[in-house]
C-alpha cells in the first residue's frame, strides 16, 4: 500500500512537472503606460496558472537588446517566447531564430511585418488597428460636421500601428461624409506625452490654425492638451482625439479635455497572447492572427465604461 502511495505521489509529482512552462518575454518598454498595463495583464493572468513562469525583459526601446534577449530565451530553453516588438520592421529575423530553434513564438500589440508569412509555431495577437484610427477619426469628423483643419500626431514610424492608424485617418478623410476634412500637418512624437506637447508648442509658434488634433494614441494626446492648455487655448474649441483609453485619458475626457478615445485592451493582449503561447507550446493548432475588439470611448459614454472597466 506504501508503495502505490508513493507511486501515485511520484507520478503526480513527474506529471505536474511535465506540465510546468517557462514563458520568455521581451517587451518593447517597461516605461510605457500601455505597454505597462499590457505586461501587468500578462504577469497578473500567470499567477493564476499552475505551474507557468514568465521570465520578462525590457528591451528599452532597443533592437539589438531585443534581439540578444530572444537569443537568451532560446539559450534558456523556455518553452515558448512573447514578443512586443521594437520595430516591426525587424520581426522577420525574430521569427527565424525561434523557428530554428523549435520554440514557438508569439507577437503581442504590434503587428510584425512578416504577419502574413509567420512560420509554423507562431501567431500574432492584438487589436486590428484598420478599427483604431478609423473609429478615431470617423467620431472627430462626426463632431465637426465633416469639415474644417486638423493636425495629425503620429507614433513611432518604425511602428506597423502608427503607420496604421495614420492611413486609417487618411482613408476616413477620403470618404464622402469626410471629404471637407483637411491635414495641416503631421509629424511624429514617437507615442510619447513630452514629445506630444513639444511638438504642439512648436506648431502653436509657427501660428498653424486647426480645428482637431487626431493623435495615434492617447500619450501624445495628453501632451497636446498640456500644451494647448498652457498656451490658454479654449479646450471646447479644439477636438482632441486619441487611442488606447488609459487611465490618464480617462481622466482627461472627464475633466473635458479629450474628446475621443478608442479602447485597445491591453490586459486582454496580455491574456491572449499568454494563452496562445501556452497552446503552441502544447503542440495545439491556434489562429495565425488572434484579434481582440477595440471600443469608441467618448463623453457619452464614458462613466458607463469606467464603471465597468
Amino acid at each position: 500500500m506504501k508503495k502505490f502511495i508513493l507511486g501515485t505521489a511520484m507520478a503526480l509529482a513527474l506529471s505536474t512537472a511535465a506540465h510546468a512552462e517557462t514563458v520568455g518575454v521581451s517587451m518593447a518598454k517597461f516605461d510605457d503606460n500601455f505597454l505597462t498595463v499590457l505586461r501587468n495583464g500578462m504577469t497578473d493572468y500567470a499567477k493564476t496558472l499552475s505551474g507557468v513562469t514568465l521570465q520578462v525583459e525590457d528591451a528599452q526601446n532597443d533592437v539589438s537588446k531585443q534581439q540578444s534577449q530572444i537569443q537568451n530565451f532560446i539559450a534558456s530553453k523556455v518553452d515558448a517566447i512573447i514578443v512586443n516588438p521594437v520595430d516591426t520592421d525587424a520581426t522577420t529575423a525574430m521569427s527565424k531564430l525561434a523557428a530554428d530553434a523549435g520554440i514557438p513564438l508569439v507577437y503581442v500589440n504590434r503587428q510584425p511585418v512578416n504577419v502574413d508569412t509567420l512560420p509554423d509555431k507562431q501567431a500574432f495577437v492584438a487589436s486590428n488597428e484598420q478599427e483604431s484610427g478609423t473609429l478615431e477619426t470617423k467620431e472627430i469628423c462626426r463632431i465637426l460636421g465633416g469639415k474644417g483643419k486638423a493636425v495629425v500626431i503620429m507614433g513611432e514610424l518604425s511602428n506597423q500601428a502608427a503607420r496604421m492608424r495614420t492611413q486609417d485617418v487618411h482613408d476616413v478623410i477620403k470618404t464622402d461624409e469626410c471629404k471637407g476634412l483637411e491635414i495641416v500637418e503631421e509629424q511624429t512624437a514617437n507615442w510619447d506625452r513630452t514629445q506630444g506637447a513639444d511638438l504642439m508648442t512648436n506648431w502653436l509658434s509657427s501660428g498653424i490654425e486647426f480645428d482637431a488634433v487626431i493623435s495615434n494614441n492617447d500619450e501624445m494626446a495628453i501632451g497636446a492638451i498640456q500644451a494647448l492648455k498652457a498656451a490658454g487655448k479654449d479646450m471646447s474649441k479644439v477636438v482632441v482625439g486619441g487611442v488606447d483609453a488609459t487611465q490618464d485619458a480617462l481622466a482627461a475626457m472627464q475633466a473635458g479635455d479629450l474628446d475621443v478615445t478608442v479602447f485597445q485592451d491591453a490586459a486582454g493582449q496580455g491574456k491572449g497572447s499568454l494563452d496562445a503561447a501556452l497552446k503552441l507550446a502544447k503542440g495545439e493548432k491556434i489562429e495565425k492572427k488572434v484579434y481582440i475588439p477595440f471600443q469608441l470611448v467618448t463623453p457619452a459614454n464614458v462613466k458607463d465604461f469606467v464603471a465597468k472597466n
